[in-house]
């Protein structure tokens, strides 16, 4: 059973920076359109980007030129890097497959939460 762990959120200021990793056992990774998910309280879980194995890449809007979402096949770990951050980015971070193919079980997430 695949298992994926997130790793590198934390509290940051407006403006700044962050890389969140997500990492699976096996090798599932590199062969699957992998996202980065986030879910702010009260709020219903989105899709925020995702990559495909040819590494492919598609955002929200909202993210556009301030998140780059990337992929380590060697070290079967997609990345998610982070820059400009806003207060309305804070939320838990997931990784999982992307819409439309059945999602591993969830890992635990990592918290981002902006403010200053």
């Amino acid at each position: 059973q695949v298992q994926l762990v997130e790793s590198g959120g934390g509290l940051v200021q407006p403006g700044g920076s962050l890389r969140l990793s997500c990492a699976a056992s096996g090798s599932m990774l590199s062969v699957n359109v992998i996202g980065w998910y986030r879910q702010a309280p009260g709020k219903q879980r989105e899709l925020v980007a995702t990559i495909t194995p040819g590494r492919n890449t598609d955002y929200i809007d909202s993210v556009k030129g301030r998140f780059t979402i990337s992929r380590d096949n060697a070290k079967n770990t997609v990345y998610l890097q982070m820059n400009s951050l806003k207060p309305e980015d804070t939320a838990v971070y997931y990784c999982n497959r992307g819409r439309g193919f059945t999602p591993y079980p969830w890992g635990q997430g990592t918290q981002v939460t902006v403010s200053s």
